[in-house]
C-alpha cells in the first residue's frame, strides 16, 4: 500500500487559514482536528480550533478529552485549546 504525501498539503491549508473548524466527521476529520491541536500543544501556531457540535456529535469526546485530563494525560491548558460549540456564528 503507497501512502499519499499529505504533510505539504495541511501545511499550506493551515498557512492560509485563520483557525480550524470541524464538522461531524469520521477518522479523517478527527486525525486533521488532533494535528491542528498538537501543533497548537507544541507551539507551532496560536490559532483557534473548534469543533461545530451539532445535535451533541462531539459530546462524547469531549468526555473522553475531561478523562485524559482527569487521569493526568492531558494537562487542562491543552483541553482549553479545543473551542466546542453547537452555534457556527459564536464559532466564526
Amino acid at each position: 500500500m503507497r501512502l499519499a504525501p499529505c504533510t505539504n498539503a495541511k501545511k499550506k491549508m493551515h498557512e492560509l487559514s485563520e483557525g480550524v473548524i470541524a464538522l461531524p466527521g469520521g477518522y479523517g476529520t478527527l486525525e486533521e482536528l488532533f494535528e491542528m491541536l498538537t501543533w497548537g500543544q507544541s507551539g507551532l501556531h496560536k490559532k483557534p480550533v473548534a469543533l461545530l457540535n451539532l445535535n451533541g456529535f462531539y459530546d462524547p469526546l469531549r468526555r473522553l478529552t475531561d478523562n485524559m485530563v482527569e487521569e493526568g494525560f492531558l494537562k487542562q491548558a491543552y483541553l482549553d485549546l479545543m473551542i466546542i460549540n453547537n452555534d457556527i456564528e459564536r464559532l466564526i
